[in-house]
């Protein structure tokens, strides 16, 4: 079945805020799967989109604490934002909202565009953290991660809108995304060509650059039966982010899940990044997906699924967690 079907510019515009984003998006329609939607949406919001196309999409989300949309922001936009920054209302308090008032008037007075964080299970006091974390970055940084924050919060609403029209989410269908992150890295130096003038201008504190030197989780895939490493197997990792603390055993409530980041496997069998570098991961119950079916045709697993938790005492530690892989059976473990 294909997907996009009944998709015009207005739905993709509901999904991001950018009417060059949804031009290009209703323009390569219909998609053959979900994650091909997916993946075409990455290539057009990290190749195509200009600088003026990130700037709209970023004034198309309120600010963190507040229920007001912009103007110009769809009915279903503001619907799904608010439902984003459902947790975050819950937690919040008449303090906190305050707090964070005076933080993102700060912020905007910097950087010139709203804070931007994919919030969906997000507490204020979290989302404030971060807030201030990012605050101390310069401005071409924080241009850098408000993109890849707006990418996020696409990918999520991607999800709902093809969800909401009936059609089933294919995850046996991913493609790999090697080739767009190295465009995101490309795309996000020319982006800085153009902002550095502008940039200068402001007055920041210095680059706060992460310790870590890789992302705080990794993963590997080792083929036992062959003794050598298994290239070209697709990865998906993903966070709980449900309405319960964690998932409950035998649930299908796959909404819960929110995805991280993806790859595929090189030919030492290691993922490519899947995970911003960041010095505190955020705690929680993650789930790393491999495509084993994909990629064993005539093996007895279609699919292997590793679900592991980083408790609030392990946000510094690395978790590299690899699948041992043959036709019949599989094994992991938690290794460095």
């Amino acid at each position: 079945m294909e997907l996009g079907l009944g998709f015009d510019e207005n739905d993709y515009l509901s999904c991001c805020g950018s009417t060059q984003f949804a031009k290009e998006m209703a323009s390569a329609s219909p998609f053959p799967s979900y994650n091909h939607a997916l993946s075409v949406a990455r290539h057009i919001w990290f190749n195509t989109v200009d600088v003026n196309g990130w700037l709209q999409a970023f004034s198309a989300h309120p600010s963190i604490g507040q229920t007001r949309p912009p103007p110009h922001a769809s009915q279903t936009s503001a619907q799904w934002s608010k439902g984003e920054q459902s947790t975050a209302l819950a937690t919040a308090t008449g303090s906190s909202l305050q707090e964070l008032a005076e933080w993102n008037a700060r912020y905007m007075q910097k950087f010139g565009f709203v804070f931007l964080i994919c919030a969906s299970g997000r507490s204020t006091e979290s989302i404030l953290a971060e807030l201030k974390k990012r605050y101390t970055n310069r401005p071409i940084v924080e241009f850098e991660i408000a993109a890849q924050e707006q990418m996020k919060i696409t990918e999520l609403r991607l999800s709902k809108l093809f969800t909401s029209k009936g059609n089933i989410i294919s995850t046996t269908d991913k493609n790999s995304t090697l080739a767009t992150k190295k465009a995101e890295e490309e795309r996000v130096s020319i982006i800085g060509g153009h902002v550095t003038a502008a940039s200068d201008t402001l007055t920041a504190k210095p680059i706060q650059n992460p310790s870590r030197t890789r992302p705080p989780i990794t993963t590997h895939v080792l083929d036992v039966s062959r003794g050598s490493p298994a290239s070209g197997i697709e990865v998906l990792l993903e966070k709980w982010k449900g309405n319960q603390a964690r998932p409950i055993f035998g649930a299908t409530d796959s909404d819960g899940w929110a995805v991280q980041g993806s790859s595929s496997t090189d030919s030492d069998g290691r993922s490519g990044q899947l995970i911003n570098i960041v010095d505190d991961v955020d705690p929680g119950i993650y789930r790393i997906s491999f495509n084993t079916g994909k990629y064993n045709p005539n093996g007895f697993f279609p699919s292997v699924s590793i679900v592991f938790e980083i408790l609030e005492s392990q946000t510094r530690q690395h978790f590299h967690v690899p699948l041992l892989l043959s036709p019949f059976s599989f094994s992991t473990y938690r290794g460095s």
